[in-house]
C-alpha cells in the first residue's frame, strides 16, 4: 500500500491489537493518525496501555494484528523501525532509561553525535537546548546525582537536541514540581512541534494539546465522550 503523506498522517496506526496471556487485551483495534502540527494527548488510568501504545509506534513492542505506517512506509521489521527512530523523539517514563553518560552535557550531546552531525553543530544544539530549558546550572553535573525532576527535564533535553520531527512523550510531568512542569508546558506550546503525549494528568493535556483522547478498555475514545 502506497501512502501519500501529504494527505495522510506522518504516523498511521490501523486496527492495532495486542494481548498478553497474563493480562488479556491491552490494545483492541486502535486507529490513530498523527499529522504534521498535531498536538495530541492520550489520558487513561494506570495500566490502561498508554505506555504500551507508544512502544508499539517505535517498535519496542510488536503488535499481533494491524498495521503501523510511518512516513508512508509500513513497519515490518526492526530495520524499518531503526530508520524512523532517528526522526522520532521518544521520552521514556523513567528518566534513568534515558540518561547513561557521566554528565548532563554529554547526555544532551549524545543524540546529535549519534546522528553523525558535525561537532560544531552538536555544540550549537547543546547550547541552544540548555538555554531553551533554562538548565545552565545543570550542564556540568553528574546525571546520576540529579534529583528526579532534574533528570526529567534533562531527559527531555536529550531528545530536543536531536530536533526530531515528531515527539512521543510518556508522562513528561510525572512527579515534577510546578516550576519544572511550567518549563515543559512553555516548550511544548511556544514551539512549532508535532507530538503525542500520554499522561494521567488531564489538566496538563488540556494546556498543551489540541486533541485529547482516553485509552479505556483497549480502545481510544474522545475525552468529551466520558461522563
Amino acid at each position: 500500500m502506497d501512502i501519500n503523506i501529504e494527505n495522510n498522517g506522518l504516523i498511521e496506526l490501523i486496527d492495532i491489537h495486542l494481548e498478553y496471556p497474563e493480562t488479556g487485551k491491552i490494545l483492541d483495534g486502535i486507529n490513530l493518525s498523527i499529522y504534521k502540527g498535531d498536538r495530541i494527548g492520550i489520558g487513561g488510568a494506570n495500566g490502561s496501555g498508554k505506555t504500551t501504545l507508544l512502544y508499539t509506534i517505535v517498535g519496542l513492542v510488536r503488535v499481533q494484528k494491524g498495521e503501523i505506517i510511518i512516513y508512508g512506509k509500513r513497519m515490518e521489521n526492526e530495520k524499518d523501525f531503526q530508520d524512523v527512530r532517528k526522526k522520532i523523539g521518544f521520552l521514556f517514563q523513567d528518566p534513568d532509561d534515558q540518561l547513561f553518560l557521566p554528565t548532563v552535557e554529554e547526555d544532551i550531546a549524545f543524540g546529535p553525535l549519534n546522528l553523525r552531525l558535525p561537532k560544531n553543530i552538536v555544540k550549537e544544539r547543546v547550547e541552544k537546548t540548555i538555554k531553551l530549558l533554562g538548565i545552565e546550572k545543570l550542564r556540568n553535573r553528574f546525571s546520576s546525582n540529579l534529583s528526579y525532576g532534574e533528570k526529567r527535564i534533562v531527559s527531555l533535553a536529550t531528545i530536543i537536541s536531536m530536533e526530531p520531527e515528531i515527539y512521543l512523550l510518556d508522562e513528561p510531568t510525572n512527579g515534577l514540581d510546578e516550576r519544572t512542569t511550567e518549563r515543559i508546558e512553555k516548550f511544548l506550546t511556544e514551539n512549532n512541534l508535532t507530538y503525542l503525549i500520554v499522561s494521567h494528568d488531564i489538566n496538563f493535556l488540556k494546556k498543551t494539546c489540541k486533541k485529547i483522547y482516553i485509552l479505556k478498555d483497549g480502545k481510544i475514545v474522545p475525552n468529551n465522550m466520558l461522563k
